[in-house]
């Protein structure tokens, strides 16, 4: 929206900075904290008394978890609505990447609305069909890889790039298709796994924004994805002002979330965030890279698929409780310390992705 006034650049010079991405970059991140920071304590209220007990808490957790009864949930809300209004505001509303991974986000958002819906309503930690989830997830994942491709050049447009090489390229064709559904569901999921703990999601979902944003930049802009040797995506630039919507809307929930947390992410928000990453890694071409800076929901989703596959084959878990954080928490961890150690890895693993940029 805001993007616009460039139009009038020739008569009012100054305004020629909303050209900039950084400068608009940074506009959506101050926009998206200051809403959820003015507009939160009114949604946490009002979820508060709609949802009365708040969200269900498993009997078979840790029992250290059992104190959170009444925390409200759906907390997505607030960070979904301040980067839908963030965004709106500071990008250019004419590229077509923002509207895909917009929609990306706001639909998974819609899928975990209704699941954290049927928890709240029913009292139970099991919210709808997980194949009818599953399917929805699909669906969405798939339109949005496909009108990804149409965006890309066909040289590229079906193919995944591998990181530390500068031209190795797998063209799979349609079946690309497949592989941007599994990314983007694949994330969406592992987020809402690592969603287990006060401020345990929300801070490595900032950090890999911030990661794909500088990502989203540099390979949207001809010199320097050529001086990088990446592959240049022209229009993905644009995606940094979403990166920069979603850290501020993070920043701005973390005070809320933060222990004791005063509201839960829930589905609504941990399933959003996860398929808006994945989108935006299909659209930057750094699928993998995703899975590097975010190998921590990676490490997370693995624990639980280990542990239901050695229960089911021999009766045995590998992990105390799954997912992982929870195991760390019946080995005795506090469970701040889980998260600030969960925190730290994110980070290292965020260091570790944007060197693939430049070691090639």
């Amino acid at each position: 929206m805001l993007y616009e006034l460039v139009n009038f650049s020739d008569q009012i010079g100054p305004l020629n900075v909303f050209r900039y991405i950084t400068f608009r970059t940074g506009g959506a991140i101050f926009t998206a904290l200051i809403f959820v920071m003015l507009f939160g304590p009114g949604i946490i209220d009002s979820l508060r008394v709609r949802q009365g007990k708040g969200q269900p808490i498993r009997s078979d957790g840790p029992q250290s978890h059992l104190a959170k009864r009444g925390t409200p949930t759906m907390g997505g809300l607030m960070i979904l609505s301040s980067v839908l209004v963030s965004t709106l505001l500071w990008a250019n509303l004419q590229n077509m990447y923002v509207w895909i991974v917009l929609g990306v986000t706001l639909t998974f958002g819609l899928i975990g609305f209704y699941d954290d819906y049927l928890k709240v309503t029913k009292q139970t930690a099991s919210g709808f069909s997980g194949r009818f989830r599953l399917a929805a997830e699909l669906v969405v994942a798939g339109m949005a890889t496909y009108c990804i491709m149409l965006l890309a050049k066909p040289e590229f447009g079906s193919s995944l790039a591998i990181p530390f090489f500068k031209n190795l390229l797998i063209d799979f064709g349609p079946f690309f298709v497949l592989l941007g559904v599994l990314v983007i569901v694949g994330a969406g999921n592992a987020v809402n796994l690592t969603d287990g703990l006060d401020g345990l999601a929300i801070v490595p979902v900032m950090i890999a924004a911030a990661t794909f944003g500088l990502i989203a930049y540099l390979s949207g802009n001809f010199k320097f994805a050529n001086y990088l040797q990446i592959h240049f995506i022209e229009g993905t630039g644009e995606l940094a002002v979403v990166c920069g919507a979603l850290i501020g809307a993070g920043l701005g929930f973390l005070w809320f979330n933060a222990p004791p947390a005063m509201i839960f992410m829930g589905d609504t928000g941990s399933l959003a965030l996860g398929g808006g990453l994945g989108a935006i890694a299909v659209a930057t071409k750094h699928e993998i890279v995703l899975a590097i800076v975010g190998g921590l929901f990676v490490l997370e989703t693995l624990s639980v698929i280990i542990q239901v596959a050695s229960f089911k084959l021999t009766g045995k878990r590998v992990f105390r409780m799954a997912p992982l954080h929870h195991h760390f928490e019946q080995k005795g961890w506090q469970e701040s310390t889980v998260v600030v150690r969960f925190w730290i890895i994110s980070v290292v693993l965020a260091l570790i992705g944007l060197a693939t940029l430049k070691l090639r």
